[in-house]
């Protein structure tokens, strides 16, 4: 059956929904109700607006029919498949997503493929219209998850679960379809699956070609292929009958497209020399013991890569392909490098070696929750996607941007794009690198890629302030970020001359500035008023009038200090309006008003109360190290509340917000109020240490110069992009525990369990 392309010569871009539903024990983790996505139908208005021609969108079981069809609800399919096809874009129906059915069935009930397709069958009915159909989202990483791994239920962990679990998906899909055509025979089979690869040493050469072989197993069962002399059939019928393995062949039922999720962790090295990898990666089988690590983290020529992988699956089965997921849980510049390889490996297998590839799906739209512990847990990880959640209402990321430009240009264009991505900078290897010839394919990394991310040929990104903690922070990160910077001094760079800033805009050309330069004594600027308003005014407004006149992006920021405190007890949000204690705070919310006046685009992020483990002359590890030492008391105030900013924290969502695109006045700071007094207190907690030498005191007995608000919490109104403050606290003691520890640790010369510890979590 032909694939009806309404631009058949074009690759046509797709989205999706993550919508997994899986059981774990008696609970039911689904991603829908974490996102919110169950109740806002208005998403898909926002998926119409990139200009995609399909999405794949779920009807699944559990949330339709959880006490079975006499239970059934439409309500909730009713109004999202029929606002799918009011906005003109088609619907790619999936019923079951790493799930295990409603609660009186389960992926070993012999059962289950004829509940399932009974179900299809209601499903059909109801949407008779709908033509497009992935059953069972990918029935072989389910059958790993729920009957080898145990992740799952029904937590299976040997190769007879397995063989039943994989079996009986595929059973239910050939069933499923059956159904579905009967009511509609021009519907068609998307089928989806992992197609990750592994790859080893010589000794594990053997278990390698195992795991490829049972990669296809998916598609080789739908379309008949497992006979006899499949290498698995024996394999195979370790957990089923001979006669079901038969079933297959006899109604086989082709994908009319086969979708491959790929994802860079989904390539595997498998290496029995142990002592190179740590213990979470050791496994085996009944003959050898080895690890199995990511294929790019130790392979030196990288990995076969998207082209590779789905040029293998086009040479073997001849079916049109599709990407139908991907995505990256990254930092937002990866993972628009990420799309756009997997983008354009899809048309330049189609264009150039002729593959009959349909279309690539930009994944996870609405972002996921907790895919890096497998769903196992509620952690609250959460991974954004094309937009983000983290917002009031859905913010469009850069990768919104990047999808839009794909469907209607079939290009897309963003200054980090011309940097790869980590998965192809030498950065990458974190294990003593293995030769492993044959993988490399045209795409893969050489040695040369990356090696400066600030080369010439690349538009950087500006930093001012070389020598202040921000700037020195940007560069760190944007050096592990693989985003091209130059850093400058204020020797090199000051900001409140016109003509140098001119200057340094023609001779580096960035394609933007983060300015991190200012003045920063809080107290000296009550006497020096003229230097900080130059410092902290007249320079950011410099800047913003020459990236006007450019076209160059700017990131500015400013201090909660422009307020007075008069709002307590509720936070400051975005469009409170400033007024200012003291002299610092009236040179930032002038800096506000003029930056943003000269250069609307401009990104003017407020912020508060800098703690890192980069800068060692911040309040946190002063309380520290005065608790670590026992040397005495350590006094803070306890009556002006703060919201304390990890910086490590403050410098990635700034530039994912830089990448975005986005501007005006933005506050960042992690989650939670606290008083001087209870941050010193919370941090000695964190670090292990006795808090009893925290002392509180009043702010007037300090003696400041410049006052200061009592309450200076900062909230958004716009999105809450930094994590709690003992997550970051938790965060910031086991990366800076060395900083404030005793030099003298035990007496027979060794290292502390606790300095061991800290020394081995350093890079």
């Amino acid at each position: 059956m032909r694939f009806e392309s309404p631009a058949d010569s074009q690759v046509e871009v797709w989205a999706g929904v993550e919508c997994t539903v899986n059981r774990v024990g008696e609970r039911y983790f689904d991603q829908f109700e974490r996102s919110g996505h169950a109740g806002r139908l208005s998403d898909l208005d926002l998926l119409a607006e990139l200009g995609v021609s399909a999405v794949r969108y779920p009807v699944l079981w559990e949330r339709t029919a959880p006490d079975g069809p006499a239970s059934i609800d439409w309500a909730w399919a009713d109004a999202r498949l029929g606002r799918l096809r009011e906005l003109g874009v088609r619907s790619i129906v999936g019923l079951l997503h790493h799930g295990s059915g409603p609660r009186d069935t389960s992926l070993i009930d012999p059962a289950f493929p004829e509940k399932f397709a009974a179900y299809a069958r209601l499903v059909a009915g109801r949407f008779p219209w709908v033509n497009d159909w992935t059953p069972i989202n990918e029935p072989l990483t389910t059958a790993r998850f729920s009957g080898l791994y145990g992740h799952w239920y029904p937590h299976g962990r040997d190769d007879e679960t397995f063989a039943r679990v994989l079996l009986n998906q595929c059973r239910a899909i050939v069933l499923a379809m059956r159904a579905v055509r009967e009511i509609n025979p021009r519907a068609r089979l998307i089928q989806t699956e992992d197609l990750g690869k592994t790859y080893s040493t010589r000794r594990l050469k053997y278990q390698a070609k195992f795991e490829n072989d049972r990669r296809w197993l998916t598609f080789d069962l739908l379309c008949g292929r497992v006979t006899p002399e499949h290498p698995l059939w024996k394999y195979l019928h370790l957990g089923v009958g001979e006669a079901e393995l038969w079933w297959h062949v006899e109604h086989h039922c082709p994908p009319d497209v086969i979708g491959s999720n790929h994802y860079l962790t989904s390539e595997r090295f498998l290496d029995e020399r142990l002592a190179r990898y740590p213990p979470h990666t050791h496994g085996g089988n009944l003959w050898h013991a080895y690890a199995d690590v990511e294929a790019v983290r130790v392979c030196a020529e990288g990995t076969a890569g998207p082209r590779a992988l789905l040029r293998e699956a086009w040479e073997r089965y001849q079916l049109p392909l599709a990407v139908t997921e991907a995505h990256l849980g990254c930092t937002r510049e990866e993972q628009v490098r990420w799309l756009k390889e997997v983008w354009d490996a899809a048309v330049g297998l189609r264009r150039e070696e002729g593959a009959d590839v349909r279309a690539v799906t930009a994944w996870s739209a609405l972002g996921a929750f907790d895919w890096d512990s497998l769903m196992t847990c509620d952690a609250g990880h959460y991974e954004p996607g094309l937009f983000d959640l983290r917002a009031p209402a859905p913010r469009p990321t850069a990768l919104a941007r990047a999808v839009r430009d794909l469907a209607r240009t079939g290009d897309c264009l963003h200054p980090v794009l011309d940097s790869p991505g980590w998965w192809r900078r030498l950065g990458r290897l974190q294990y003593r690198p293995v030769s492993h010839k044959g993988i490399h394919d045209g795409g893969a990394p050489h040695a040369s890629q990356g090696v400066n991310m600030r080369g010439e040929t690349l538009r950087p990104i500006l930093i001012t302030g070389a020598t202040g903690t921000l700037g020195r922070a940007f560069a760190r990160v944007c050096e592990r970020r693989g985003l091209a910077y130059q850093l400058l001094t204020r020797q090199e760079l000051d900001i409140a001359d016109a003509a140098g800033v001119e200057i340094a805009l023609a001779d580096y050309e960035p394609w933007a500035i983060i300015n991190a330069a200012g003045y920063v004594r809080v107290d000296d600027a009550e006497r020096d008023r003229d230097r900080c308003f130059r410092e902290n005014t007249t320079g950011p407004a410099t800047l913003a009038a020459a990236c006007t006149r450019r076209g160059v992006a700017l990131v500015t920021f400013s201090s909660d200090l422009v307020f007075d405190g008069a709002q307590q007890p509720s936070p400051y949000v975005e469009r409170d309006a400033p007024v200012p204690l003291n002299v610092y705070g009236e040179s930032k919310a002038e800096a506000e008003r003029r930056v943003l006046e000269l250069h609307p685009p401009a990104l003017v992020i407020r912020t508060s109360a800098f703690f890192g483990p980069w800068d060692e002359c911040n309040f946190v590890i002063a309380a520290l190290r005065a608790l670590a030492s026992g040397s005495g008391e350590f006094r803070a105030a306890d009556d002006m509340v703060i919201s304390p900013t990890y910086v490590p924290d403050l410098v990635n969502a700034s530039l994912d917000l830089l990448i975005d695109g986005e501007r005006g006045v933005w506050h960042l700071a992690n989650q939670g109020a606290v008083t001087w007094f209870e941050l010193a207190c919370a941090a000695a907690q964190a670090a292990g240490l006795d808090a009893e030498g925290v002392v509180p005191a009043s702010m007037v007995s300090f003696a400041l110069p410049a006052a200061r608000p009592a309450y200076a919490a900062l909230a958004s109104e716009r999105g809450q992009l930094l994590p709690p403050l003992s997550d970051a606290l938790g965060r910031f003691a086991r990366d800076c525990e060395m900083s404030w520890a005793p030099a003298q640790e035990e007496s027979d010369g060794e290292l502390s369990p606790r300095a061991r510890r800290a020394v081995a979590g350093r890079k």
